[in-house]
This record gives structure tokens, sequence and C-alpha cells, in this order.
């Protein structure tokens, strides 16, 4: 516990200025963001005598041991940095809302020729027009299936579509007419996209002009006796209100509004919001969060505007926004809310009438919201408490440990070997601190040996990040076995960590609207960001018995460690095993605390698989035309399909490779050359018939079994077996 008069600023060193201040800890790492009209008078208020501060803001300064702040010109800057700080850094004292779900919207991508509707989750992308969130995905398509009568818009995946396109025969849709068949040009690009903007048109709210126009069109065909005519435009009319009744109307006078409700305690709050557009309520969603800091409802309500808009322009940020309560102070915020619709922006809490009674509604939901998130979270906490106190009482820990890494070895019979390490803090899966190794100390098969490698090079990487004070050496860079390589990985697997970035140029920052940011010359340094080794573990699980437990405990051993327990979970009869033990710990079969283990053994196991299967099915895909410098991928694939096989490609001279459009002598020469060196790889054997394809049949690499899976004349099972 650090004491906050230790790394207080002198007297005068902070400016009397609006900007954003950072807390770290004793690891470098950010904990605490914060913002401030006046930086002087803010930071003094942390710097009190500690009785009289707020228990987790005491917790906060006394775990932090030091403070920097960088100055702006406005606090509406200081609020987009603030809001930029507090999503790179994560820093664990801040408020941070969770989703309690992921919410699916309603989208049509009129980026494309012809524009799809479809549910999509996730980050927005641009050009697609999006709709709600919406509470479950069955009600966007409840609501697609009784719009697609009267806009007959694609709903087709590209496959289909390309497929239709081919064939010349459009899908089911297209013959009971909910889709317009652009795919066999039933219509032509430019209406199709009208079609899909009136869609868009009526989905925003804008029903009533369209519902009168085709009521028009009825009577003016009953006037034709054109009655067949008027029959489907009355059953389009049906179907367009009964789309309409399944949000009914909350604010009759066509409000387009965002309303935001906080239930709270003295621990937790939660947060409702409704999506009122064209006076219907469109969507919603929630989010809950720890009151890691003492922090009021309008504190909450401002922190909740960022999170809400901060990736948002133009009219997903309304006109109006309904509070609980004003942020103080009320006019940065918005300014900021303003300056990203690019109009007026109106933020402020409902008085009376239908606005305030649907607040009430919302508030309501943010009520129930945090009682049932209480009652899940209880059940949780106890149990994950139980499991930590039942591992640390059967290893005899001092402690519970609070962080666990696992580590794992897989291979494919000796080939593309690669370990694992995934964290687990307070009983919970920590995926952005996940990596993964290649070993490459030796070649072959020796998970003992592969064990020792792993260990020994990550908790070296720990001992420099620790003498370094969490800085790198100058010059110094990771080796690519040290990096986190899940940048590809499926999207269970984490997020990939960018590279250490740089410090604060001299010069400062600058925010999206191109103004500086001038930092305080002493406290200049680095960014912050979690480093990759800088954290040791309470306690080490090795996936194997004693033969990994000894050797990752060598390991440690070598560097000179002696405060980090190690421990194995074999598989057989999921026995724990200690170094230096003859006999196992074993665990009931009910035990809380070997559910953990075997959720952090197991989780290990499927990333380091996913990472040795990504490797080997790329090392399949390979090509000898890989390796020649300067060809890129357009001109390997004109190659390939002159000659039809890389096979044929070799056996060819100098003259003909130059056939190829935009392959020159020299470029010619070089393939040749290229494909001279390299070894001729075995035959494709295909799994099921035992067939050997050779390269003149255009054959892939690899099977169809499974994506990514390599050639093998061993049936899926065995496969299976022999991986680790």
């Amino acid at each position: 516990m650090a004491d906050p008069s230790s790394y207080r600023p002198r007297p005068g060193e902070i400016p009397d200025s609006p900007g954003v201040y950072r807390f770290r800890d004793e690891h470098r790492r950010v904990i605490y963001v914060g913002k401030a009209k006046s930086l002087r008078q803010r930071l003094a208020n942390y710097f009190q005598d500690l009785a009289n501060l707020h228990p987790r803001t005491r917790t906060m300064v006394t775990t932090a041991a030091s403070v920097e702040w960088t100055v702006v010109s406005t606090e509406v800057e200081a609020l987009q940095l603030e809001y930029s700080w507090i999503k790179e850094y994560d820093p664990r004292f801040n408020v941070k809302y969770r989703d309690d779900k992921s919410y699916p919207y309603l989208a049509v991508t009129m980026n494309e020729e012809f524009p799809r509707v479809q549910v999509m989750r996730g980050q927005k992308k641009k050009g697609v027009r999006y709709f709600g969130p919406y509470g479950h995905a069955w009600a966007i398509r409840d609501t697609v299936d009784l719009l697609l009568r009267v806009f007959p818009v694609r709903t087709c995946s590209a496959g289909v579509f390309k497929n239709a396109a081919r064939t010349g025969r459009p899908c089911l849709l297209g013959y009971i007419g909910k889709c317009s068949a652009p795919c066999v040009g039933r219509i032509d690009p430019d209406d199709h996209w009208d079609l899909a903007d009136e869609f868009c048109d009526f989905m925003a709210g804008r029903t009533g002009t369209y519902l009168r126009r085709l009521e028009r069109q009825m009577a003016e065909a009953a006037e034709d006796m054109e009655y067949e005519r008027a029959a489907r435009l009355r059953d389009d009319i049906g179907a367009l209100k009964k789309a309409m009744e399944k949000s009914a109307v909350v604010l009759a006078d066509a409000t387009d509004a965002d309303l935001i409700a906080v239930a709270e305690d003295e621990l937790e709050a939660a947060v409702q919001i409704f999506h009122v557009r064209g006076g219907r309520v469109r969507g919603q969603r929630g989010w809950v969060t720890d009151k890691v800091e003492e922090i009021t409802t309008g504190a909450l309500v401002e922190h909740a505007l960022q999170q809400l808009y901060g990736e948002e322009r133009g009219d997903a940020v309304p006109k109006e926004v309904l509070v609980p309560a004003l942020p103080d102070p009320v006019d940065p915020v918005q300014e900021w809310l303003t300056e990203r619709r690019g109009s007026g922006v109106s933020l402020r809490i409902p008085q009376r009438g239908d606005k305030k009674a649907l607040m009430e509604t919302v508030q309501r939901n943010a009520q129930q919201a945090l009682v049932l998130h209480k009652t899940k979270r209880a059940s949780d906490l106890t149990t994950r408490s139980r499991a930590l106190e039942e591992i640390a009482e059967a290893l005899g820990l001092d402690s519970a440990p609070l962080r666990i890494e696992c580590y794992d070895i897989s291979h494919l019979q000796g080939d593309d070997v690669v370990a694992s390490m995934v964290v687990f803090e307070d009983g919970l899966a920590r995926k952005s601190e996940y990596r993964r190794f290649q070993i490459k100390g030796f070649a072959g098969q020796d998970d003992v040996r592969s064990m020792h490698e792993v260990i020994t090079r990550r908790f070296r990487r720990y001992l420099a990040e620790k003498e370094k004070t969490g800085e790198w050496a100058d010059g110094e860079e990771p080796t690519d076995g040290d990096r986190h390589t899940g940048g590809g990985a499926p999207a269970s697997d984490g997020p990939a960590l960018a590279s250490d970035g740089p410090a604060l140029a001299s010069d400062g920052p600058a925010l999206a609207d191109g103004t500086a940011l001038i930092e305080a010359p002493a406290l200049k340094d680095d960014d912050g960001r979690p480093k990759r080794f800088a954290y040791p573990p309470q306690l080490v699980v090795v996936d194997g018995g004693q033969p990994q437990v000894a050797a990752a405990q060598r390991a440690l051993d070598e560097l000179g460690i002696d405060d980090i327990v190690v421990c194995g979970l074999a598989k057989r009869l999921e026995e724990v095993w200690l170094p230096g033990e003859d006999d196992p710990v074993v665990l009931p079969r009910t035990s809380e605390g070997l559910y953990l283990l075997q959720r952090v053994r197991d989780e290990a196991h499927r990333f380091a698989i996913t990472y040795q299967r990504a490797k080997r099915a790329k090392r399949f895909r390979s090509s000898p035309l890989d390796d020649v410098p300067g060809l890129g991928e357009t001109r390997k694939q004109a190659l390939i399909k002159h000659f039809g096989s890389v096979k044929k490609l070799r056996s060819a001279t100098i003259d003909q490779i130059c056939e190829v459009p935009g392959i020159g002598r020299k470029t010619a020469e070089t393939v040749a050359v290229a494909l001279a060196r390299a070894t001729p790889a075995a035959p494709a054997v295909n799994t099921a018939t035992g067939e050997i394809m050779d390269d003149d049949d255009g054959a892939p690499e690899t099977t169809a079994d499974a994506p990514g899976e390599p050639v093998s004349a061993g049936t899926p099972d065995e496969r299976r077996g022999q991986e680790r």
C-alpha cells in the first residue's frame, strides 16, 4: 500500500487549467482516468487526509504510485480525451458499463450494389443502416417477414446470391414474392436500391405517407375494377399495420429521443436506455457497472452518454436525450453531443406529460435489471470465492490465488509445436492477457522440454519487466514467439493486443479536431497499457503430471523465483500434482476448486490447439510461389490459372512463363529458379476414398473433412487422437 504523499506533485507544479489526469500503480499500469475543469483543484482533493476520502477513493490513491496529467484547451476536449483513454487503458477504478447481452440490430447494407436486410451484432460498419437494438433476434425476423411482402428486398447471403445468379434460378423467396430476385435480373440495381431506401424510411418511422399512398392506390385499383390488385394492396396495408403494432406509439408528436434511466445502490448501478424514433420505441438496451469510485447519478449519466455515443455520428445521436440527472457541468457534454450529431442536441430532465411517464417506465426497467443482476451475481461470487478458497487450502497457499496462469503444449506428432498461456483473475477468464508461444528451442516432440522452455521465456520476461519498472530496453523488441498472436483467432480467443506504443511526443498528440494536447513535461513517459508479462501469478497450473510439474518448477528455480506456486492437473484421473511430491492431491469430484482448475486447464488446451491448427492449416496452404520475392497474390493466381497447377508450372520454360500477362522475363527467371530449388510436396490423399490426388487434378492440399485439418490417411477419430 503506497502513501499518497510519496508521489504528491510539488506545490505550483499542477496547472490551473482543464485537463485529464491518470493515476498509475507500481507496475506503471493506468488504474484511473479522470477529467477536471481545474486540474489543480481536482487533484488536490485526492491528497487530503485519507480519513476524509470515500473508501473506494482511498483504495485507489493507496494503490497508485504516481499521477500525471495532460492539459487541454476546453472541457469538451477533456471529455473526448477521457473517453479515449478509458477505452484504451481499461482502468480498474473507472466506471465501465458491461452490456448485459450482445444486442442484435436490423441492418440494411446500403453500401452494396444490391442492399441486403439482415440481423447484425457487434461493431457497426460504415455505409450500413441500423435499426434497433432489439431484445431478441426473432423479433427482427418477425418484423422483416411482414415487411418483405411490401418491400421485397434481398435477404440472402453472398454465397446464395452468387449461386442463384450462376444457375439463373432464384431462391424460394423469389418464387413466393418476398424477394424481387435481383440475382436473376428481375429488378435492376437502381430500382432495388430505391426499394431498400423505402424500407429504411419505413423503419425510421416515416410510415404515414407510405400508408396513405398505398390506400390511395388501393382505391384507384378498385375504381378501375382491378380487384385482384386492390386485394393485394389491401393485404400489404394490413401487413404494414401489423408490423407497426409491434412497436406501440409512446410519444404522440413523432419525437426522436433516447431515454436513459439509472438505478443504483452503494455498490452497483444499472442503466437502461429506450430508443424512441418517430414516437415509437425502436430499441432497448441495458448496462450494469460496479461503483468503484465515489460517483453521483449525474456522473453515471455522463459515463453512460460516453459509452452510448462515443462511436456514433450523425442521426445515430438523436435530437433529444432525456436523463434522470444532468452531468455537472452540463454544457461541455451537450456541446460534445451536438458536435457528434452535427446539429443541436437537447439534454434535459423530463418534467411532465408523456415523456415523464415514459421515463418512469424506463426507471422501472432499470430497477428490475439491477435486482436481477444482483441475484445472479451473488450466487456467482459465492461460488468463485469458495473455489479459490478450496484451491488455496488444498495446495497450502497463504491466500486465495487471485491470478492463475495455465500452460499447455500442443502439436501433431511433433510438428507445429506450440504452447498457450491463459489467465484467470478472480476466477474469471482474462482473455486480453492470453499469450501464445512457438516452441523454437528444439525440434520434435518433447512436452517436458517444451514446458520448461515456455515457463522460462515467460518468467524471464517478467523479471526483465520488473527490473526495468515496466519499460523495454532501447531497441529491444519481443520475439515472434513471445508475441500474442490472437489477431487472427476466433472471437472467443480474446482480442489481440497491439504492440506497446510510444510515449506521447514532445509536441503532444492531437484530438479529432486537430487541437494539440500539451502534457506536463516532467511526467511524460510510457503509454500505460497492460504490459505483456509484467504481472506475476500466485499460481501456475500446467496441463500434465509429475514430469511437466517438475519441468515448470525447475524453470522457476533456475530464474531464482520462489514466490510462485506450481501445480499440474493430470487428465486421466483429474489429480493435482505438486513439485517433489510422490502422491497427488485428490480434490473431491464435487469440489468447486477442482471444477475451476478443470475450466482453466480446458481453456488452455482449447487455446493451444486452436493456434496449432491455424499454424498447420497455414503450412498446408503454402506454395513454393510464396517464396518468390516481388510476386504478389494477383500474379500468383494468374500463373496458377494459366498453367493449371504448380506441377505444370514447374515443368514450363522461361519463355512459356513469360506468356502469362504481367510476368516479365526477370520475374519468370526468378519463378523458375524458386520452383527448381523447391522440393515437390507429397501428394494429397482423399481420406474418404484413399485416392491420391495429383496436382494435375487441381485438388487442394487439404481435405474437406474439417476446415484447416491436415491431409492424413487416418480417420477423423484417429487424427484427433494424434493431436495434443
